[in-house]
């Protein structure tokens, strides 16, 4: 379930009223008249299946609330009530199928921004994984790609070609050529103060490396891989099992591939530079267009689900 905190104009109260009370799926509906002091107005609370979410929140946007009031979303972790209940098994589909779109793109459009944060953590991420390289230690290539915050950009782009955000695209583009940029040339910085003071020698980038050495050759396995995990992390955004994401972080070597990169065009290995190039592409292409498909068939899953529903309700 999710809970609805709207400021509603008093002009508006009664036709957002009307509109909640015909959403199948929402109920626990209260209404306090001039509760709201900035911006003014009343206070109207609900509760609502997250399946028939989108569809509601569209409603009130096209009400003008977003611009003259304010609507705000919180998930309920525990609601003890058969009105709940029966507004779940009401609304058509299922909560764990339904994509909250202006969720989604919000979230995606705050993780796409290029920040001083995100710069941060995807150049320490990349410097973690330098010294993995090095070292070829594979708990610290681990570290890497969980602590590299690029998989924000790369969902940011997915659910602008979706949703036709043309803005939230550039953004998400920014974010990963910047971030990376970035990003790689504090590591070929920091891999020539690593070699100053004697910890990276050229004779340890140059070994096998047994445990990283597939950081630089991509194989079919890599593009696979990195779909696969495209996939993995879109239905942990839409579904809200953030949880999942860390397990896509560590499938994909986007970070470690740039750090490879960096330490070895610090050190003139360029043909495993551009390798570890072709890593990284591949894996950045593979996640954008798994994730931009999984958000298609989402999307019209969901919308066949809807009028399956919406059919069967009008046949009663």
């Amino acid at each position: 379930m999710l809970h609805l905190r709207l400021i509603v104009p008093p002009d508006r109260t009664d036709e957002v009223v009307r509109t909640v009370e015909k959403t199948v799926g929402a109920t626990h509906l209260a209404v306090m008249p001039g509760a709201a002091r900035n911006p003014s107005g009343d206070l109207v609370l609900c509760d609502v299946a997250r399946e028939a979410g989108d569809e509601l929140i569209g409603r009130l946007r096209d009400l003008g609330l977003d611009r003259d009031g304010s609507i705000a979303v919180d998930n309920i972790e525990l609601s003890l009530s058969h009105r709940a209940d029966k507004a779940e098994d009401d609304a058509p589909g299922e909560g764990a199928d339904a994509v909250l779109w202006e969720h989604l793109t919000d979230a995606t459009h705050e993780e796409s921004t290029l920040s001083v944060t995100y710069l941060a953590f995807l150049t320490l991420a990349t410097m973690i994984a330098a010294c993995g390289v090095v070292l070829d230690n594979a708990i610290l290539i681990v570290g890497a790609m969980a602590v590299g915050p690029e998989f924000g950009p790369l969902a940011g782009f997915s659910t602008a070609v979706v949703q036709r955000l043309p803005r939230l695209a550039w953004r998400s583009l920014v974010a990963l050529i910047a971030g990376f940029a970035v990003a790689m040339l504090v590591t070929v910085a920091f891999s020539y103060f690593m070699n100053g003071i004697g910890l990276f020698e050229g004779s340890m980038l140059a070994a096998e490396r047994p445990n990283t050495n597939f950081i630089y050759r991509p194989d079919a396995f890599s593009f696979v891989v990195a779909v696969l995990a495209g996939i993995a992390g879109t239905l942990s955004l839409t579904s809200a099992k953030s949880g999942a994401l860390v397990g896509v972080a560590i499938s994909v070597t986007t970070v470690p591939a740039a750090a490879n990169a960096a330490v070895a065009f610090s050190y003139g290995e360029y043909q495993q530079a551009w390798g570890s190039s072709e890593q990284l592409l591949l894996n950045l292409l593979g996640i954008i267009l798994a994730g931009t498909l999984t958000l298609f068939v989402q999307k019209w899953l969901w919308n066949n689900q809807r009028r399956r529903a919406a059919a069967r309700r009008s046949a009663h």
